[in-house]
């Protein structure tokens, strides 16, 4: 259905009313277009509350048609990949469902994060800002022990708890606002969140290395007791290595 731009609002509130699951909103001609995905039953229910709607038959298997934009990646000597792609056998993987929190692997700030922690020592770590934990499920695949990772939003530690256990690897992911709540020590800290955040995270704790991101390549942390010691940039964006001064 399309209506007035000014209209969309309400309309899209009513439609959630009767589909839950969600709509499909997009601009179109300088009106917006509303779209739900149901059945013969639901497009009748539609039709009794908006008259004026169209329908457009979808192929079998329109609903997991969005697995074709997850592709596996290779990030620090680690395949990543959804679940319904075989890793191979020759490689070690790290297995991740792109669902409710934030992180398969494939933005080049996690790839870039990753291909840090390959190159430094190993010890403890502590990913700070973990979504779905798929940073500290590749650390502890390469070889990073004991790995904690912590996360202000309860669904992201549960699917960051659920990650680390499809892998086989032991992460002690936990909920904590990483700006205000006490962290546990870790020689390593990750945090690919974002600048500003970043920059606070790194004033408060006492790790001696930081692999940082969520950042442009043209951004850089402040440094206030800490040196950089090294960079990746991938696809605009960065991730940088600090050691405290």
């Amino acid at each position: 259905m399309r209506v007035p731009a000014a209209e969309a609002e309400v309309a899209a509130a009513r439609l959630l009313e009767r589909f839950p699951g969600g709509l499909e909103e997009r601009a179109a001609d300088g009106r917006t277009e509303l779209a739900v995905f149901t059945d013969a039953d639901g497009e009748a229910e539609v039709r009794s509350a908006f008259p004026d709607v169209s329908v457009e038959r979808v192929e079998r298997g329109w609903e997991d048609r969005w697995k074709e934009f997850h592709r596996p990646v290779s990030a620090g000597g680690l395949w990543i990949g959804p679940p319904w792609v075989e890793p191979p056998a020759s490689e070690p993987s790290v297995v991740v469902d792109p669902g409710r929190a934030f992180g398969t692997g494939a933005h080049p700030t996690t790839r870039a994060c990753i291909e840090l922690l390959a190159r430094l020592d190993r010890g403890s770590l502590l990913d700070a800002g973990c979504g779905s934990g798929v940073v500290a499920v590749a650390a502890a695949r390469l070889g990073f022990a004991p790995v904690s990772a912590v996360d202000v939003d309860e669904v992201a530690v549960e699917i960051a708890r659920e990650t680390a256990y499809a892998n086989g690897v032991e992460v002690n992911a936990f909920r904590a606002d990483v700006l205000l709540d006490e962290l546990p020590f870790a020689d390593v800290l990750v945090a690919n969140i974002e600048l500003a955040i970043v920059e606070r995270l790194l004033e408060r704790v006492a790790s001696s290395i930081a692999v940082t991101s969520g950042y442009l390549q043209s951004e850089t942390p402040a440094e206030r007791g800490w040196t950089r010691i090294d960079r990746v940039e991938l696809d605009g964006w960065a991730a940088d290595v600090f050691r405290a001064k």
